[in-house]
């Protein structure tokens, strides 16, 4: 208990904006380390694949460095596997990555979603994992579920750089191959809703401002995504969305998420500035520098920032490397737990 919350109850009070003492710190995006791998005894690629593995290291942010959640899965490979694609399970420091990408514009309407899609392969793993964590931990913590989004499944279809080039030469091709990929996470977010999880995490890094303008964002991302999360009952919603989304928080926004969760490359007090209370914002301590590269002490000062600045869930700006030491994740849970405004 902390001042009269479960942990469980100040994340819920952080994601529905309510003025607390301090915010809840969860890490929402991948959480996994080799720190933790090795205090709970499970490690990748055996968590990929192995239902009660997963949940174990799910919960270790918290049973290990004191988070205040629990989130599976750790990549971004699960759905399109699922569609046949070849997959690395990578190593014990390395997340899973697709391997080929068998779709071109020609051949886009021979794809079709297997009707098991969801009771198959690791889809079937991240759902069983899920209901174990509301078992084990359900009551206190928040059990968290990654996914990937409707643009960044498109590309692993076709390829991004190909998804990106048609966004000039065949634009229709493009709203062709991310349709499918909202259709997908649609299916896989809806069966993961009826689990009754906390949140569901959407993550699309190929839709940041790397990529996309933010005209692109709205035309070729952000029906799709609204679509992907359509019918979501009970859990929250959240989009992570990778590098400077300053200039694209209002369409962010305008995706009808309940959260934001950005990194470390948005000035944190300039963010909740923009915001204006108008969805949750997550984050946005940087997984290279403090977190991977820096010191406890740089991570504390990144850790008072963005309680400073009145961020509602203070968290890692994006999914954690596995060679992040504990020393500075323990150190950022410290900062922000012992926080008060």
């Amino acid at each position: 208990m902390d001042n009269g919350m479960t942990p469980k109850e100040r994340w819920y009070a952080g994601m529905a904006m309510k003025e607390l003492d301090r915010p809840p710190v969860a890490c929402m995006t991948q959480s996994a380390t080799v720190d933790q791998m090795e205090a709970v005894n499970v490690f990748w690629p055996d968590a990929h694949t192995n239902p009660q593995m997963m949940a174990k290291l799910g919960i270790a942010q918290n049973s290990v460095l004191g988070f205040e959640a629990a989130r599976i899965p750790f990549c971004l490979t699960i759905e399109v596997e699922n569609m046949g694609l070849p997959v690395d399970l990578g190593k014990v420091d390395r997340t899973p990555m697709v391997k080929g990408h068998p779709f071109n514009e020609d051949n886009l309407d021979t794809i079709e979603i297997p009707k098991d899609f969801i009771d198959m392969g690791r889809a079937k793993v991240v759902r069983e994992a899920a209901e174990i964590m509301k078992e084990e931990v359900g009551k206190d913590l928040p059990i968290v579920v990654g996914t990937t989004g409707p643009f960044t499944i498109a590309g692993h279809l076709v390829g991004t750089e190909n998804l990106l080039l048609w966004i000039l030469t065949n634009p229709e091709a493009v709203h062709e191959a991310v349709k499918i990929g909202a259709e997908i996470a649609y299916q896989y977010q809806k069966a993961i809703d009826a689990i009754g999880v906390d949140a569901i995490q959407q993550s699309d890094p190929s839709a940041s401002t790397d990529m996309l303008s933010g005209e692109m964002f709205d035309e070729f991302a952000s029906p799709y995504i609204k679509r992907s999360f359509e019918g979501i009952e009970s859990a929250k919603t959240i989009l992570h969305i990778c590098g400077d989304t300053t200039i694209l928080l209002d369409h962010m926004i305008a995706t009808g998420v309940d959260g934001l969760s950005i990194e470390e490359k948005v000035d944190p007090f300039k963010a909740v500035e923009l915001v204006d209370g108008r969805a949750a914002l997550i984050g946005n301590c940087g997984v290279v520098n403090p977190l991977l590269q820096g010191t406890p002490e740089t991570t504390r000062e990144h850790a008072r920032k963005i309680c400073e600045s009145g961020f509602n869930v203070a968290s890692p700006g994006c999914g954690l490397a596995a060679r992040v030491s504990k020393d500075n994740l323990m150190a950022f849970v410290d900062e922000v737990k012992k926080f008060r405004k």
